[in-house]
């Protein structure tokens, strides 16, 4: 049987590319996106490519509890243990606190955070269990630094990575190892209609490739966080 990653967010960006990652080094993957259209496209694609892994998924949208719910269900129902779980999911509305729509903080935190934490507390007995496993949280340079246009998405970008630390801590004796993914601008949905050009932006596989091999330290080693930015540095 292969190994099993979890990883949500999966049809675009930073998150497709660490399921071609994953499925490319023999995982099976389970994923999640709001479109349905996407995830079937994305089957399509992968199916040809990878014939020795499977790809198995269900539209959810990740900051409703009871799409979330049924997500954790819907991996359960699997039988097979998770060995990774990626928290890729992730809103962005530009904004400024004093003056974004009202209803963005709720929003971004549920999506952004919420659903990290509810989806990390529902793998993670397994990996106790096991005593194995690596959960990865999708945080960014916004987790560690204000930028003016951030509003919500950067509180909620602190928040995560507060809680990726306090998890960090709580698995060390479980032998169950937690990263922060700190990525500055990637080439992703989010960057759509930019007039900066593209290699001005960091690759979505970039950042895959690093969480592989982050992944694949020796279980006497975590990398406990990745910062990884443009080589021309973070765009304003």
């Amino acid at each position: 049987m292969n190994p099993l990653a979890v990883v949500t967010g999966g049809t675009k960006g930073i998150g497709k590319a660490c399921i071609e990652r994953f499925l490319a080094e023999g995982f099976d993957v389970i994923t999640c996106a709001r479109n349905r259209n996407d995830l079937e496209a994305l089957e399509n694609e992968v199916s040809n490519r990878f014939a020795q892994a499977t790809l198995h998924y269900q539209t959810a949208d990740l900051s409703e509890k009871e799409e979330l719910a049924a997500f954790i269900d819907f991996i359960n129902s699997k039988n097979q243990f998770a060995a990774v779980l990626i928290n890729n999911t992730g809103v962005f509305i530009p904004g400024q606190i004093h003056n974004e729509t009202e209803g963005t903080l709720e929003k971004t935190i549920e999506t952004n955070l919420y659903s990290a934490y509810h989806l990390t507390r529902a793998i993670l007995p397994g990996m106790i269990e096991q005593k194995k496993g690596h959960v990865f949280t999708m945080c960014s340079t916004a987790s560690i630094m204000a930028y003016p246009n951030g509003g919500s998405y950067c509180i909620s970008k602190f928040a995560l990575y507060g809680m990726t630390k306090v998890l960090r801590e709580e698995m060390k004796p479980h032998n169950v190892k937690v990263t922060a993914v700190l990525p500055g601008a990637t080439f992703t949905e989010s960057w759509k209609g930019t007039d900066l050009p593209e290699d001005r932006f960091m690759d979505a596989k970039d950042i895959a490739d690093t969480i592989w091999a982050a992944y694949t330290l020796s279980p006497r080693a975590v990398m406990e966080e990745i910062l990884i930015r443009p080589q021309l540095g973070d765009l304003d």
